[in-house]
């Protein structure tokens, strides 16, 4: 249904044709591909990905990317067009990152690089426009429901923030509307939720959806749960890997870990919760797509319904979240693939 370090990304080759830079720049990495997009599939030529926090700015990445891509191939084709979707409010073609202190500027990169068109996009604009280049195999449908023809879409993911963008159709095509939808409030939907959001209101002050479903989030829970279970006062950050959210669903997968499944059902409540209201916002017979970097991670048990119940547990409109379609994408590169379709149309 459609409705730390660098690593490297396994590539087409590239024949002389107009040159494509697409970038997913988030807290956590940084995707840059450079390629070409022909009959409506996007044929990269050279990709890597780069750990956020071990680069001072964004010049600096993408200076080592065009060196290591010259490097590999000999001489550079020129880039005609770039677009960079970023984690965070997006003005007059700059943004100022949220979680990472890097500031963009789509006309400076234009004039330091030589690249006559360079486009900021919000992450999840860029995630929201990606959707149109998915195959059916980066799809996994949770809820069927009833689609319609050009309806509004929503793309929401999870990662190291909580990402959201409203897909409206317009002039013969959807057109991504870029928000700061995981800053919204984050509303209890059981007694314990509610118990947890005074567990966070008590220490932080004001609680937002992303507070909870996020990575961060998904720590946070486990450790409102040790606290109230009286078995552990120690940070989530403290767990084997240092990367707490991951230790959390594996624990939780693999091993059963009572505390660690408690945690990720209560995560997976509230991410079906929030990503139920935002399809609410705009009737989003056109379809949910469950983004992000935790959604594939968690798949078996995000399948196993607990998201979809508490996505359809609306009241009185109940009924009419179950007609909306629920899919959970599990390509990662959405973001780049966006962005790729975002410069081409710049």
């Amino acid at each position: 249904m459609m409705i730390s370090g660098a690593t490297d990304i396994a590539l087409d080759a590239s024949q002389h044709l107009t040159m494509i830079l697409a970038g997913d720049i988030g807290a956590t990495k940084t995707l840059l591909e450079v390629g070409d997009l022909r009959q409506g599939r996007w044929h990269p030529a050279f990709g890597r990905r780069y750990v956020g926090a071990d680069h001072r700015d964004f010049d600096s990445v993408l200076r080592a990317f065009l060196l290591e891509w010259e490097a590999r191939h000999g001489s550079l084709e020129p880039i005609a067009r770039a677009c960079f979707g970023v984690a965070g409010p997006v003005f007059d073609n700059c943004v100022q990152m949220t979680n990472l202190p890097w500031r963009l500027d789509g006309d400076a990169i234009s004039a330091a690089f030589g690249i006559a068109r360079v486009r900021i996009s919000n992450d999840f604009a860029a995630a929201a426009s990606g959707v149109d280049l998915l195959q059916a195999a980066d799809l996994v449908t949770l809820q069927r429901g009833e689609p319609v023809a050009a309806a509004p879409r929503v793309v929401i993911g999870a990662g190291t923030g909580l990402g959201v963008a409203y897909m409206i159709w317009a002039e013969g095509g959807y057109q991504a509307i870029a928000g700061e939808g995981g800053h919204i409030g984050f509303a209890p939907s059981t007694p314990e939720q509610l118990e947890l959001w005074r567990d966070l209101y008590t220490r932080h002050g004001r609680v937002v959806a992303e507070d909870v479903v996020s990575g961060p989030g998904l720590a946070r829970i486990w450790e409102f749960l040790g606290r109230r279970e009286g078995k552990s006062e120690a940070p989530a950050t403290a767990l084997p890997g240092g990367d707490a959210a991951a230790a959390i669903a594996h624990a939780a997968l693999e091993s059963g870990d009572p505390l660690c499944s408690h945690a990720l059902d209560i995560f997976l409540s509230c991410y079906g919760a929030v990503a139920g209201d935002h399809a609410l916002a705009v009737m989003a017979r056109g379809g949910v797509y469950v983004a992000g970097g935790i959604a594939a991670k968690v798949l078996p048990r995000l399948v196993s319904g607990g998201f979809l119940a508490a996505f359809n547990a609306k009241g009185n409109y109940s009924s009419a979240a179950r007609q909306i379609p629920v899919l959970v994408v599990t390509n990662e590169r959405l973001g780049l693939l966006g962005a790729a379709l975002l410069a081409a149309r710049c």
